[in-house]
Formats: structure tokens, sequence, C-alpha cells
């Protein structure tokens, strides 16, 4: 993944499904959402124990299937173990049209889910965080 692919991705996005997004403010997935919204992105919270519920201001769904039909999502920001990425890429892949990144965080990698999202036309970002990349391409939120 090169900084030009990372500049095009930060400008492109504009609404963003973080899977395994905690209520906490402390932990890393809050803290990330947190800066990504500031940006002027908007968040999507997928949390299956906090459904319903509130964070960071945005509903709570417990699946990325659970999305409303019609809801913008350009990026899915995975924060789960490997071992869970195939599993929601395929979901991602079947219940988000529009979706156009797959991105994983720090210490998620999975090359077999990596190279089916790439086949369906999706770009795939694997162990980067975008609160490091963003600032890195001098990203300041999404294009308008």
């Amino acid at each position: 993944m090169t900084q030009p692919d990372i500049a095009r991705i930060a400008a492109e996005t504009r609404s963003i499904a973080v899977v395994g997004l905690s209520p906490k403010p402390d932990r890393p997935s809050h803290e990330v959402a947190h800066y990504l919204q500031k940006l002027g992105y908007r968040i999507i919270p997928i949390n299956p124990g906090h459904a319903g519920e509130s964070i960071l201001g945005e509903t709570t769904y417990a699946a990325l299937s659970d999305i409303p039909a019609g809801t913008e999502v350009d990026m899915v920001d995975i924060f789960r173990r490997s071992e869970s990425v195939p599993e929601l890429v395929d979901e991602a892949l079947a219940a988000l049209p529009g979706l156009k990144t797959i991105w994983m965080q720090m210490g998620v990698m999975h090359e077999g889910a990596a190279e089916k999202a790439r086949a369906a036309g999706k770009t795939v970002v694997q162990n980067r965080c975008p609160k490091v990349e963003f600032p890195r391409v001098g990203a300041t939120g999404p294009a308008r």
C-alpha cells in the first residue's frame, strides 16, 4: 500500500463502519474512531454487545448486515482478531454494495480474505491504522 493509495482512501472515504468499536474511551478502537470522526468521517459502530446503544453519538449495530439498507459505507475498519476477518469480509461484500475499502488494524491480517476482497474490486489495507497513516499523507478528512 503506497502513500498515494492511502491519500486516495482518505479523500474518497466519507463513512466508516468500525467493527469492534468499544464504548470505552481508553480503548484503541474508540480512540481511532473518535479521531476519524473529528476529521469529518461518519462513524458507524459495530459491536454486538452494545447493539442499539450510542457510541460517539451514533447508533451501534450488532453486525455489518444490520446497517440499514441505503446507508453509505465506504470503508470497514476491523478491530477484531485475524481469524475473524474472512467472515467479516464475506458479510461486508454481501451487505455493503457501495463498499470501497477493507481496512485491517495493526496486528490484523488475513491474506485469503484480502485476496477475496481484492477480487471483488475492493481496496485492502492490512496491519495499519488510519490514525497513523492519514496524518502521514496530510489527510484532513473527506474530500468535499
